[in-house]
């Protein structure tokens, strides 16, 4: 109710009658301090930075804080009064921006909410490839699966530099190949683009020049699928169609000559191994990384379920997204984490400092996740007694 309560002086509804007496930008601390406390513009601009984290001189901001107290005594504002609008502007004054940028920021935030609402695969592949946000390129494609979107590995017939969605179809960019050479990548794109698909492996390198460790980064990571045959029958062909002597066109060759055919021994590819060279190539799976664990873990409870536990101690198995550190009171390590389910949904967790020290994180992977449920403000995490990190298949190539 904008009437029940009072204004702590009539400067404050004077300046700051449309955000009924509260300080909302850095231009109301300042606003507050030249009207009712009587310092100069500049005096007043200069306690802003200094209570923003800028650089100052000591000595500077005790004479200006001096003189604030001095001219509202001069003013006749009681020293209660004056204590009370000296805590307002010294707890708010640190955390404030000046109002041109929170207009901006606000802008900004209204039009990504209403891309993420209605556009949710292509913001999620806009946010891909302006490599920003606070998550992982990995977390921003799952995050566009479980919207509708079906995540495909670089292929040199539908792949372009950066990522790309058509219709629910994302293709992963050349970028993200490691080790593979932004030239390379930019000369499959704007081949195909003047010529047309790539038939085959022959056509492919006959038609870009790359080196070989860079055509083995292409056929591990499946680019060549279209082709319908596995990653160890295409090194197979590779041996017989890509040569470092041969020349490289700038136009069709004349005649199709085609290369000569050998009968392939069984070349069998294992069930894990694209994941693997994903892994190694891209920095994450494209498939769930719970299908590549080492044993199946049972009697877990699913993130979307947790809430029904509140106050019971559960088993989740979890993802590891991310973590934040901080301090207790007392100085004691802390931290939250976040993590993913099977079935794609998030979940938190709290790890106090017993916890956190007994069982600390060890990077990326799946976890068993145990703990007790509490609910705060209706929203559920997990307080953790111990988290596990569980073992993958072993890579069989190796």
């Amino acid at each position: 109710n904008p009437n029940a309560f009072d204004y702590p002086h009539e400067t404050f509804r004077e300046h700051l009658g449309g955000t009924y007496g509260v300080m909302v930008y850095q231009e109301d601390v300042m606003k507050i301090c030249h009207h009712f406390a009587g310092l100069e513009l500049g005096e007043s601009d200069v306690l802003r930075r200094v209570m923003n984290g800028k650089k100052h001189k000591r000595k500077e901001f005790e004479a200006i804080k001096r003189k604030f107290f001095n001219n509202c005594k001069v003013k006749g504002h009681s020293n209660e009064l004056s204590q009370e609008v000296w805590r307002q502007i010294e707890s708010f004054a640190g955390y404030s921006f000046c109002k041109a940028h929170s207009a901006s920021f606000a802008v900004e935030s209204f039009q990504s909410l209403y891309l993420k609402a209605y556009y949710p695969l292509e913001f999620m592949v806009a946010v891909v490839n302006n490599f920003g946000g606070f998550y992982s390129t990995e977390i921003y494609l799952h995050e566009a699966r479980m919207c509708g979107a079906t995540i495909h590995a670089p292929c040199v017939n539908h792949s372009r530099f950066l990522t790309h969605i058509y219709k629910e179809e994302v293709y992963i960019g050349f970028i993200h190949l490691k080790s593979l050479e932004t030239k390379v990548a930019k000369r499959i794109v704007e081949e195909r683009m003047t010529r047309g698909a790539y038939r085959n492996l022959d056509d492919f390198v006959n038609r870009v020049r790359l080196g070989r460790e860079q055509l083995d980064i292409l056929i591990r990571i499946g680019a060549f699928r279209f082709t319908g045959m596995n990653k160890y029958e295409l090194m197979w062909e590779k041996n017989a169609v890509f040569s470092t002597e041969k020349k490289y066109p700038k136009t069709n060759l004349l005649f199709d000559d085609g290369f000569e055919k050998f009968e392939l021994p069984q070349l069998n590819e294992g069930r894990f191994d694209q994941a693997f060279d994903e892994i190694e190539l891209l920095g994450f799976p494209l498939c769930s990384p719970f299908s590549l664990l080492e044993q199946k873990v049972e009697r877990t409870v699913e993130a979307k379920d947790i809430k029904k536990y509140t106050m019971q101690r559960i088993r989740l198995l979890g993802y590891f997204v991310t973590y934040k550190k901080l301090r207790t009171s007392k100085g004691k390590p802390m931290a939250f984490g976040t993590w993913i389910d099977p079935s794609g949904d998030f979940f938190d967790t709290t790890h106090f400092p017993q916890s956190l020290d007994a069982f600390p994180f060890k990077g990326k992977g799946c976890y068993l996740v145990e703990g007790k449920v509490v609910t705060d403000f209706g929203f559920p995490s997990v307080e953790v007694d111990r988290i596990e990190k569980l073992p993958l298949v072993k890579d069989g190539r190796y």
